[in-house]
């Protein structure tokens, strides 16, 4: 489905009632008995001018620390991908936090890139792990956050990319057959995660679904074939569903192709609104890189050619805004 300019222009007109600027905090969910800490982004309504807070290798645009302005604020969860951060999404977290929507972002233990611990990404572990920590941090920020009671806890979406975007489909009541990821496997493919397979070692943990998410936002998901129509039959939360045209010929380690995004386009029970990006790649998804960023990792930076990346995130973060206000009461 096409992005129409008048989506974009109303969903502009909109944004421009705010004076608010994103504020943003760095936050930490406590460990829990043979559960890691969780390290989190906050991003919210600021009254503050925007000011530039310098995280690594990139200066957000945000005020730290901003005090949360409004009351019965919707919040949104994003997933980062497969070695992917907190941040990796930050441009779509400022503009959801501008239109008066409280952001939390997360690094999943599991295989988060951000100086973490990438020893078991490869393994079965991320995908029950994972949902799992989507429901821990929406408890934490319901009852612990300090500033949980500005929070509207009826109106809760998330936001999803590739390895996130399979999180939010479980996360959304998605019940994967791991035993299918085993043809995801090349031969004598090095991945623990396929010797597990092999081994008919499974996760013992349970799949978490969490009913409180209203809407979704899932941009290339990977792992589309463990799915299939069984195992998406009990998800009815609206979605809005982004494939990028040449996922498939990216690094991605089998996990993610266009092919997959539309098999779960056509399996899911209620038709999603489903977004086929013409000539991106499966990282046009991430955040525009800065020009440091860009020439350490040109994997994840580069587009093709004839793509604008900065030209595709204006209206891609429009629409999921414009998505998020038709589906969460605000």
């Amino acid at each position: 489905m096409r992005l129409f300019k008048s989506t974009l222009l109303a969903t502009f007109c909109l944004m421009a009632t705010f004076a608010q600027a994103a504020g943003l905090r760095f936050i930490s969910v406590p460990v829990e008995p043979g559960l890691p800490m969780l390290q989190a982004a906050v991003w919210s309504p600021c009254a503050e001018e925007a000011g530039e807070v310098k995280f690594r290798m990139t200066t957000l645009p945000a005020t730290e620390n901003c005090a949360v302005s409004g009351e019965k604020l919707p919040l949104i969860v994003i997933s980062h991908g497969y070695g992917g951060s907190f941040v990796s999404h930050h441009d779509t977290a400022e503009m959801l936090a501008d239109g008066g929507f409280v952001v939390v972002a997360l690094n999943h233990p599991v295989d988060a890139g951000a100086g973490g611990d990438m020893s078991r990404a490869d393994t079965l572990a991320p995908f029950a792990e994972r949902p799992a920590d989507i429901t821990r941090l929406i408890d934490y920020m319901l009852t612990a956050w300090p500033d949980h009671s500005k929070l509207d806890p009826e109106n809760i979406g998330f936001f999803g990319f590739s390895r996130g975007g399979y999180t939010g489909l479980v996360v959304a009541g998605g019940t994967p057959d791991l035993r299918k990821a085993l043809a995801l496997c090349p031969e004598n493919s090095p991945k623990p995660s396929c010797a597990q397979l092999q081994k008919n070692e499974m996760p013992t943990q349970s799949f978490a679904h969490d009913p409180r998410v209203k809407a979704l936002v899932i941009a290339d998901p990977a792992f589309g074939p463990l799915f299939g129509p069984d195992g998406l039959e009990n998800v009815k939360t609206p979605i809005q569903l982004w494939a990028s045209e040449h996922s498939g010929e990216d690094r991605t380690g089998g996990e993610v192709s266009f092919d997959f995004v539309s098999a779960i386009d056509r399996d899911l029970p209620a038709k999603p609104d489903y977004h086929i990006v013409q000539g991106a790649g499966h990282f046009a998804f991430l955040t525009p890189c800065t020009p440091d960023l860009a020439k350490k990792r040109p994997d994840i930076c580069g587009d093709r050619p004839g793509f604008d990346r900065v030209a595709f995130h204006k209206e891609f973060n429009s629409a999921v805004l414009a998505f998020f206000r038709r589906h969460l009461e605000h």
